[in-house]
């Protein structure tokens, strides 16, 4: 096991943050215990999670070079809920992703060098149990990270790390409640929760493309995360029509859906019709400890519709197949993503 310990100080109080790899897994841990040296309390996770916020921010200043000169080239965005779908208010029940892409010039259909094209991405997740048969806990997940796309010989590639905020400390689930509340629906249920954790994802994801005539393109990928979830996962989409063809698309986190984070010349319909299967090797969003069963394979099918006049303007829904992810599931579920861009 590799540690490394991180001070903060804060008076009249110390927190320290213990940053653990276990088995391929980056996971911050925090010790509840009084510090041996000055016999102190430690502060509490937000204190952690701002300390390792501050060594990524001094970090990220000594290599300033990289990411300076940048102009923005994009935002995309994706939002999910089963209402969308099969309206059953559960297990993946809702997510919201937002991306922000900076580059030193406008993309122009080719991802360049390592490090040329930086996304900004944050996320919003709530994964609850379901209300006859639980068999989850409850988990409030909020990230926000940093990755890079580019060239690989004839390859999309992307890298990237999250720091992954989970518990009740992300206010998720009084959200939850307050807008169940508010439109007179069923109170959702949100126990047992997840404890307050704060974890680093990694992650990355290798795509080809092949053309299949002048408005279809194939593409095959490769994708793995170590972190909240430890999974490897192949799999492939196909887009037929001109929409998206030389957009820089961003993947969905849940569903696996595209969604441009930078657009492309294209406008018309198009159409997207997507697979895949994954290798769950360890996942904290069932953790074994408490009992819990995690499924060790999983695959999504997912399906969606384009509409975009001219690419100021565009409108994506798409539905997406959720398999089992444990093993007391009784069954699958259908998630519905929403998308609409517009700039002028």
């Amino acid at each position: 096991m590799a540690t490394g310990v991180l001070l903060c100080r804060h008076k009249p109080k110390r927190c320290k943050t213990i940053a653990s790899a276990t088995r391929s897994r980056l996971l911050l841990t925090y010790e509840r215990r009084p510090c041996p040296d000055l016999g102190l309390e430690p502060t509490d996770m937000k204190c952690a999670a701002l300390s390792f916020c501050l060594l990524i921010c001094a970090t990220a200043l000594q290599g300033q070079t990289l990411f300076a000169d940048r102009q923005a080239i994009g935002n995309g965005r994706l939002f999910t809920n089963d209402a969308l779908a099969d309206g059953h208010d559960r297990w993946r029940t809702g997510s919201y992703a937002f991306s922000h892409l900076r580059a030193p010039q406008p993309f122009d259909g080719a991802l360049d060098e390592f490090g040329d094209v930086i996304e900004y991405r944050f996320r919003a997740e709530i994964i609850a149990p379901d209300s006859r048969t639980q068999g989850r806990p409850y988990a409030g997940l909020l990230s926000a990270g940093a990755h890079t796309h580019f060239g690989l010989g004839s390859a999309d590639a992307r890298v990237g790390a999250d720091l992954v905020v989970v518990g009740p400390q992300t206010g998720l689930n009084d959200f939850q409640e307050f807008y169940h509340d508010t439109f007179g629906l069923q109170q959702p249920l949100d126990s047992p929760q997840l404890n307050d954790t704060v974890f680093l994802d990694v992650s990355g994801e290798v795509r080809q493309t092949y053309a299949l005539g002048d408005t279809a393109t194939l593409r095959p990928f490769l994708a793995g995360r170590l972190g909240t979830e430890d999974i490897a996962r192949v799999g492939a989409d196909l887009i037929v029509g001109r929409v998206g063809q030389d957009d820089l698309l961003v993947r969905d986190v849940v569903t696996g859906q595209l969604y441009p984070g930078a657009i492309g010349s294209g406008s018309g319909v198009g159409f997207v019709l997507g697979g895949d299967i994954a290798s769950v090797s360890d996942t904290q969003l069932l953790p074994a400890s408490e009992g819990y069963d995690a499924s060790p394979t999983r695959s999504r099918a997912r399906a969606g519709v384009n509409w975009q006049p001219h690419p100021g303007l565009s409108l994506f829904y798409g539905a997406t197949y959720l398999s089992r992810e444990f093993e007391t599931q009784p069954e699958g579920q259908v998630v519905g993503s929403v998308r609409l861009n517009f700039s002028f």
